[in-house]
């Protein structure tokens, strides 16, 4: 794999992780009626501002994700969608204060553990 094809994989999973990350702080925000009904509610969420940011973030994630897959092998790429849960779960904690415990720090620790075995046999 070239750089340019690796800075594709990596710009489009971290621009994906920071969509996930708009979107949580997006709807987090939100208030509600009482009386709302689910589709008032869910067009607050749909067009608050965190959430039409993490949306267009995806969109451009995708975009550059797409160019990845023209050029490389599904089964080469795909793995890569992992350093996003790695990345999510690090903002979640980072960024919007999420409780971080042994257990959830295992779980990031066994998903890079996984993708250094999968480099090492590439």
């Amino acid at each position: 794999m070239n750089l340019p094809n690796f800075v594709l994989i990596i710009a489009s999973v971290i621009l994906s992780a920071l969509a996930q990350t708009s979107f949580k702080h997006g709807v987090s925000r939100v208030v509600f009626a009482e009386t709302a009904g689910l589709v008032m509610k869910a067009m607050g969420m749909l067009f608050s501002p965190f959430v039409l940011l993490g949306l267009a973030l995806y969109g451009v994630s995708v975009v550059l994700w797409l160019f990845a897959l023209r050029q490389l092998d599904l089964s080469l790429v795909y793995p890569f969608v992992s350093i996003s849960f790695v990345l999510v779960a690090m903002s979640g904690i980072l960024v919007l204060g999420e409780p971080f415990n042994a257990t959830r720090l295992t779980g990031i620790g066994l998903i890079v553990l996984g993708l250094l075995v999968m480099a090492r046999g590439a």
